[in-house]
């Protein structure tokens, strides 16, 4: 695949993904645009959160739905769908996050790629 389809691929994972959260109304929904970092291990983190094991679930299953239908992709590897305080979506590149509030808050991941473009979706704030 070549560089640009990789880019178009991954932002169209990146819609759909966003798009689903904004379905089942996650909150503080950001990205992390980690394409001109030399240590990245994505092209893009997408990070929100809910106050519910429920609500967390009802995301991560919306952000699947999306990502299939409009995109015909599954996801590589899943992780916490069991424990729901903190759901990894990969999808190469684009890794997913949704966190319970505070593990949100107490990981922070978003500080830890400080040089990343970050952007701010609409979301259920």
């Amino acid at each position: 695949m070549t560089k640009k389809k990789e880019r178009d691929s991954a932002e169209q994972i990146l819609a759909q993904v966003v798009a689903g959260m904004q379905e089942k109304k996650a909150k503080n929904i950001v990205s992390l645009n980690l394409r001109s970092l030399n240590q990245a291990v994505t092209q893009y983190f997408v990070i929100c959160h809910a106050t519910s094991k429920i609500q967390i679930g009802a995301i991560y299953n919306s952000i699947e739905e999306f990502v299939m239908k409009n995109c015909d992709t599954k996801p590589l590897h899943c992780e916490g769908v069991q424990n729901s305080e903190w759901i990894l979506i990969d999808y190469f590149d684009v890794v997913v996050h949704v966190f319970q509030e505070d593990t949100r808050n107490f990981y922070k991941i978003e500080n830890l790629w400080a040089d990343a473009l970050l952007t701010r979706y609409k979301s259920d704030d």
